[in-house]
């Protein structure tokens, strides 16, 4: 692992409350995600599966977690199944895993190997009666492709076919919606990079540079501090931050064109999400200042209405209010589309086409089991954009907000986002 160690009293405090949620006779199962193909021979590298991480700090193939709180031998009540060690292993793919470490990590005192699974799940087979069985469940997953997890439940339902199944990850998701303290010191290191990220590369931007190399910049910043990219980063100037999600990242930054980057830091598998809009040539034209004082202005409304309580669809549609009159000023729109707008399709989404935000977590899109409202200790994105193809150019601005009793966090606060200091810092 690329990251510090994490102390395993968090991991062991997700297991407790998990525990909790199980009733007498189930046992939960977690997977480690698959190794996945490229061509020929070649592999991507491991990406961790994001609820074994949550449930035990594991970030190693093809293990396996289980759970089993009312088992009555109290080391069938944790068990941690890794893929064994050996000199084969260690010349061709580096270090494994032993048992001892795994228990470091995770807090799991009862490790075992993979091959021994099935041995040892029969005699928990054998006393429980309901499997807790888990699979990516997100709201906009595509699953085009077989996962562990499907294999794994197949073959489970099928040599225990009298056992009842019930979905583990509405659970998971409930639980992971909002986070631990020791999970936002996470967020917040993730943020830290990106921010030194942002300010180094802000200073090296300037007509004749191209997006790759400004995403080489934010690249070399992040892997010296022990982190890599979130997602994959937009790095759209001119007319191409109008395309929501671009990826190319091949043109040339040229005068007068604004540069949007939407980049975020991954720290422990923790996620920072960050869109800034800049001018390449270092000062804002008068309208594109305009426009992005607009989006700024929405931005800020938007973070100090994401509070304890609120309805997320309330609050979508509150920035739609806050755009339209944006729209208006900026004379995108007129009173007489305004008048008579489809209340589901207002005028403002011609030129605002997305939602406001999202949770925020060891996912970038993080799991929220459908969450209506804003809880206390959720983390979420406020990313508000105006996109003018026809002007060539696009502003949207995003920051991550932890929502309090007392009312929103703005965990990236410390982040440049007034066009007046990023001028100023361009210009240095």
């Amino acid at each position: 692992m690329r990251h510090l160690p994490i102390d395993s009293t968090l991991f062991a405090k997700h297991r407790e409350r998990l525990a909790e949620r199980l009733p007498v006779g189930a046992i939960a199962f977690a997977n480690a995600n698959d190794v996945l193909p490229t061509n020929a021979d070649g592999t991507l590298p491991l990406h961790p599966n994001s609820d074994l991480f949550y449930l035990s700090g594991i970030e190693q193939e093809e293990s396996i977690l289980v759970l089993f709180p009312s088992a009555s031998n109290p080391k069938h009540r944790e068990i941690l199944f890794l893929r064994e060690p050996s000199e084969h292993l260690k010349i061709w793919e580096g270090h494994k895993h032993d048992k001892e470490e795994a228990t470091t990590i995770s807090g799991i005192r009862s490790i075992h190997w993979v091959k021994e699974f099935d041995d040892v799940m029969q005699q928990l087979a054998a006393e429980g009666n309901t499997f807790y069985l888990n699979e990516n469940e997100h709201s906009r997953a595509e699953k085009t492709v077989e996962t562990r997890d499907q294999r794994f439940n197949q073959k489970l339902r099928s040599d225990y076919p009298l056992h009842r199944v019930e979905r583990l990850a509405p659970h998971l998701h409930d639980l992971r919606f909002c986070k631990d303290r020791e999970e936002i010191k996470l967020i917040k290191q993730a943020i830290e990079v990106t921010d030194r990220g942002f300010r180094k590369t802000l200073r090296m931007i300037k007509p004749g540079v191209t997006e790759f190399q400004v995403e080489a910049e934010w690249s070399r910043e992040f892997i010296r501090r022990r982190c890599k990219f979130a997602y994959t980063p937009i790095v759209a100037s001119g007319s191409n931050a109008c395309v929501l999600h671009y990826l190319q990242n091949d043109q040339t930054c040229k005068k007068g064109d604004l540069l949007l980057m939407d980049v975020g830091a991954c720290y422990a598998n923790y996620n920072a999400d960050l869109t800034r809009t800049v001018p390449v040539s270092g000062k804002f034209s008068r309208r594109q200042k305009q426009v992005y004082k607009s989006v700024l202005r929405v931005l800020r409304k938007s973070i100090a209405n994401a509070t304890v309580g609120k309805a997320l669809k309330e609050w979508q549609n509150d920035s739609h209010e806050m755009m339209t009159e944006e729209m208006l000023r900026l004379k995108l729109i007129t009173k007489e589309q305004v008048k008579k707008q489809n209340p589901d399709q207002p005028a403002c989404r011609k030129f605002y086409m997305h939602g406001l935000g999202h949770s925020l977590g060891l996912d970038v899109h993080d799991v929220s089991n459908g969450q209506s409202h804003f809880k206390e200790n959720s983390v979420f994105t406020v990313e508000p954009g105006i996109y003018l193809p026809e002007e060539g150019f696009g502003v949207r601005l995003e920051d991550n907000v932890q929502i309090t009793a007392s009312g929103p966090l703005n965990l990236t606060s410390r982040i440049p986002i007034e066009a007046e200091e990023i001028e100023e810092i361009m210009n240095r």
